[in-house]
């Protein structure tokens, strides 16, 4: 059995009806017994709450190789901005896929789903203690570079707060499309390497785009998470931040956000290989 989840396939009790008080429920109660077992693990919290704060300080290095002034931007903005892709991708997007991989192999979306709780519900839970550790985190770096750099408060801080949030989703929906590709809980990793580097080198968050060719650069800015970078470092500086600016980069993540999202729903296992 394949165990492969389709929109058509879901129940409409658990896929087509609206947020409902039981439903709400049903995500807290299962969210707080994933925040539970995050918590009980030093690895995960290691992995999640330390790494990518000692990954964004060390881009600093390799950052200095651009001619950032020339590309008129600074040193503070930048990390930023890539604090927000690193926190996404490695406290967010690479764990969840292994928390989807392993609960799979237990048999644990299994047995969630023979039950009166909904698919949405089942998926949305183990994101939560990520997202929140991710939120935290992203703001508690953002705020020592504005310190330390001297950047002061974000001039249009909504746009820092929307993307963030819109690239949790996309970062969730994207983590359970990637599932499909890892069989075990060990190829779990190598899954979610290719995807966090995919995701880290096109979106301007290691590399800025503004140090690129623009033909490229112009291309990249339609990539996933571009956008969330962008609004990010918008939302800290206050240039480009326009309203067609910022409505063209959400209506970018939210079709990519959708693409993921309808894949995840055609391609998510629910249960082991046979």
């Amino acid at each position: 059995m394949t165990g492969t989840a389709s929109a058509s396939a879901a129940t409409p009790a658990a896929s087509d009806a609206p947020v409902s008080p039981t439903a709400a429920g049903h995500l807290a109660a299962l969210s707080r017994v994933e925040l539970t077992l995050f918590l009980r693990s030093r690895s995960n919290l290691f992995n999640v709450l330390v790494i990518p704060a000692l990954i964004t300080m060390g881009t600093t290095t390799f950052m200095r190789q651009y001619d950032l002034a020339g590309a008129g931007l600074g040193m503070g903005q930048v990390m930023i901005s890539t604090s927000a892709g690193i926190v996404l991708v490695m406290a967010l997007y690479a764990p969840l896929i292994g928390v989807y991989v392993l609960r799979r192999e237990e048999h644990v979306l299994k047995r969630l789903r023979t039950g009166e709780i909904g698919d949405l519900a089942i998926l949305a839970s183990p994101a939560v203690p990520l997202a929140l550790a991710t939120l935290v985190q992203f703001v508690l770096i953002a705020s020592a570079v504005s310190v330390i750099a001297g950047l002061g408060v974000p001039a249009a801080p909504h746009l820092a707060v929307l993307g963030i949030l819109l690239g949790t989703v996309l970062v969730t929906a994207a983590a359970a499309f990637s599932t499909a590709a890892a069989r075990t809980a060990e190829s779990a990793q190598g899954v979610s390497t290719i995807g966090f580097l995919f995701l880290l080198l096109t979106s301007g968050t290691l590399i800025p785009l503004e140090v690129l060719p623009g033909p490229l650069a112009e291309v990249l800015r339609f990539f996933p998470l571009t956008p969330v970078i962008e609004l990010v470092r918008s939302g800290w500086t206050g240039q480009d931040a326009g309203m067609m600016e910022s409505v063209v980069r959400c209506a970018t993540l939210l079709a990519w956000t959708a693409l993921a999202a309808w894949a995840a729903l055609r391609r998510f296992r629910w249960e082991p290989r046979g």
